[in-house]
C-alpha cells in the first residue's frame, strides 16, 4: 500500500530515482544522463547479478546498446544467429533472419557493459540499498531505503521508477495489481560443451512428437539447452543427454554442463505500469514464458520509451503531458508480446496428434515465406503497434488509421508503427527532437520545401531530411525511439506535424484508439 507522508529528505531532492540496477534499470539511467538528467539507481543486491540468464537481444534491444555507446563491445563479445533452423518430425526448414538477426550475449555482459557506460557517464550504483517505503505527492516522491550498513535514509525524487524485477517492491508499495497466471510448467535451463554437427550463429527448434527443445550455441563455444519438462525430471547430466536424444533424434552429445537448473514462468501485466510521478519498467510491469527471448527486450523497449519522454519534459522541451502516453504505448506492446509468447509456448506443447498437424501448416508456411517475412519480424518485436495518443485529434483522410499509403515498391509505415529499415537510423547524440523524412523527386519540391520550413520553425523539436531515391513523393515523423508518429504523401499534411509538435509543447495529447 502507498504510503504518502513520509518525512522529508535532508539530502535534497534528484531529478530520477530508479529502484533495481538489472539491465532496464541501467539502460534507463544511461540514455537519461545522455540526455542531461542526474539520476540514482539503487540495488538491493551487495554485488553483480551473474550468469547468463536473458541472452538473446533483437534488434531493438540491440538499438538501446547502440543508442548508449555499448554495441561495439556487445557485438565483439557476442555471437550474432543468422538463422533458424526448424527441425520437423520428417524435414528440416531454415529461415534466415536477414535484417532481424538478433545477437546471444549473456545478461550478466549486457549489465557489465550498461554499468560501465554508466560510470563513464558520472553515475553509480547504489549497492546494498533495499527500498521499504514509497510515498506520492503531486510534485515528487519519497522513499524510504535502508542501506548495508542497516542506516535508514529517507530519499526524495521528482520522478521514480521501479526497474526492481517481478517480485518489485515499487509496485507493491504503489499499490498497483500484477494480474494473470503462474503456468503449470517447469523449464529446463542446461549449459555447457555439447558436441554435435550444428553450424554457430543458428538457433535450432525441435518440434517433434516426443516433445520440443531449443538448442543454441552461445559465445564462447558454450551450448544452452532449453524446453518444457515432465514432471519428476531429474537435474542430471544423463537426463538432459536422454532428453535431447529423444527429442532431437540423437547427434548431441552433452560433454558437460556448468549451468543446470529448472524454472517456473507465469503470465502477468500490471493493472498499470504508472502512477502519478512513478512508472515502472521491465519485469516490475509484465512477464511471461522465455519462449522466443523476448523479456529483455521488451523491458528494453520500456527504458528507450521513457527516457527520452521524461528527458524532454525535465528538460523543459515539451509538457508534462507527454508522459501520459507511456503507459498506454508500453501496455499496449506488453499484451501483444504476451499474447505472442502464450502462442508460441502453446506450439511446443503440442500432443503427438496436434504436432502433426502443427508441422503440415509449418511446412507450408516455410514454403510460402511467411516464416522469413512475417514469423520472424514479429519475434524481433517490428509488429508491436502504438496506439495512437500523441497524434493531432484530425487528421486527414489518407491518414488514417487503415489508409492504404504507398510508394512504389514499399509501403510508408502507419503512426504507431516501428521505422522499417529503408529509413535512416539516427545520428548517435540526436537527442528528444523528432525527424522529419520527406521523399521523392526532386530535392526542392512543395513537400521538401515545407519540410525544411517546418524544421527551421521548430529547429529543438524537429530536424529534416529530404531523400531523392524513391520516385514519389511521402514524408514520415520519426520519433526520438524509432516509432512513427505520423505518415503521408502531401505536403498539406505536414500542417498536421506542425500540430503535433504544438500539442506537445502545450500539453495536449489525443485519447488512445
Amino acid at each position: 500500500m502507498t504510503e504518502s507522508t513520509l518525512p522529508a529528505s535532508e539530502s535534497g531532492s534528484t531529478p530520477v530515482l530508479i529502484v533495481g540496477a538489472g539491465p532496464c534499470g541501467l539502460a534507463l539511467a544511461c540514455e537519461l544522463m545522455q540526455l542531461g538528467v542526474p539520476v540514482r539507481i539503487l540495488e538491493a543486491r551487495t554485488d553483480r547479478a551473474i550468469g547468463s540468464r536473458a541472452v538473446q537481444l533483437w534488434p531493438l534491444g540491440l538499438d538501446v546498446l547502440r543508442t548508449v555507446g555499448v554495441l561495439d563491445e556487445a557485438l565483439r563479445r557476442g555471437l550474432r544467429v543468422h538463422s533458424n533452423v526448424y527441425h520437423l518430425r520428417d524435414s528440416v526448414l531454415t529461415v534466415p533472419l536477414g535484417g532481424n538477426e538478433p545477437l546471444l550475449l549473456p545478461q550478466e555482459q549486457t549489465m557489465e557493459l550498461l554499468e560501465e557506460a554508466l560510470e563513464r557517464l558520472g553515475g553509480r550504483v547504489e549497492r546494498g540499498v533495499r527500498v521499504t517505503a514509497v510515498g506520492l505527492t503531486d510534485t515528487g516522491a519519497s522513499v524510504k531505503a535502508e542501506g548495508p550498513d542497516g542506516a535508514v535514509q529517507l530519499i526524495e525524487a521528482d520522478w521514480l521508477v521501479g526497474a526492481d524485477g517481478v517480485h518489485s517492491v515499487v509496485r507493491d508499495q504503489l499499490g498497483i495489481e500484477f494480474g494473470g497466471v503462474r503456468l503449470p510448467l517447469d523449464f529446463l535451463l542446461a549449459e555447457g560443451r555439447i558436441e554435435g554437427d550444428y553450424e554457430p550463429g543458428t538457433l535450432h527448434y525441435h518440434l517433434g512428437p516426443k516433445g520440443s527443445v531449443v538448442f543454441g550455441p552461445m559465445p564462447g563455444g558454450r551450448v544452452r539447452v532449453s524446453g518444457v519438462l515432465a514432471p519428476g525430471f531429474p537435474l542430471t547430466t544423463e537426463a538432459v543427454q536422454e532428453l535431447l536424444d529423444e527429442r532431437t533424434g540423437g547427434g548431441l552429445k552433452v560433454v558437460e554442463l556448468d549451468t543446470l537448473a529448472t524454472f517456473a514462468t507465469a503470465e502477468r501485466i500490471a493493472a498499470g505500469m504508472r502512477r502519478g510521478r512513478a512508472f515502472l519498467v521491465g519485469d516490475a510491469a509484465h512477464t511471461h514464458t522465455p519462449v522466443g527471448g523476448q523479456g529483455l527486450n521488451l523491458g528494453l523497449q520500456d527504458a528507450h520509451n521513457l527516457a527520452w519522454k521524461l528527458a524532454a519534459v525535465i528538460n523543459g522541451q515539451y509538457a508534462p503531458a507527454l508522459l501520459d502516453s507511456y503507459e498506454p504505448e508500453r501496455l499496449q506492446a506488453a499484451r501483444q508480446i504476451v499474447t505472442t509468447t502464450h502462442r508460441l509456448i502453446k506450439m511446443f506443447t503440442l500432443g503427438p496428434a496436434a504436432s502433426r498437424v502443427q508441422n503440415a501448416s509449418w511446412k507450408v508456411l516455410g514454403a510460402t515465406g511467411v516464416l522469413r517475412n512475417w514469423f520472424v519480424p514479429l519475434l524481433a518485436g517490428r509488429r508491436v503497434r502504438y496506439p495512437e495518443v500523441l497524434l493531432p485529434a484530425h487528421r486527414p483522410a489518407s491518414e488514417r488509421r487503415g489508409a492504404a499509403l504507398r510508394l512504389p515498391g514499399r509501403a510508408l509505415p502507419k503512426p504507431g508503427a516501428r521505422a522499417p529499415h529503408w529509413v535512416p537510423a539516427a545520428a548517435p547524440g540526436a537527442g528528444t527532437g523528432f525527424r522529419l523524412l520527406t521523399l521523392g523527386r526532386p530535392a526542392g519540391s512543395a513537400l521538401a520545401g515545407r519540410g525544411r520550413r517546418l524544421a527551421q520553425a521548430h529547429s529543438a523539436a524537429l530536424t529534416h531530411e529530404h531523400h531523392t531515391r524513391w520516385g514519389t513523393t511521402g514524408y514520415v515523423l520519426v520519433r526520438p525511439d524509432g516509432y512513427v508518429a505520423a505518415s503521408g504523401t502531401d505536403a498539406a499534411g505536414l500542417d498536421q506535424v506542425e500540430s503535433l509538435l504544438i500539442g506537445l509543447r502545450a500539453g495536449r495529447l489525443t485519447p488512445s484508439a
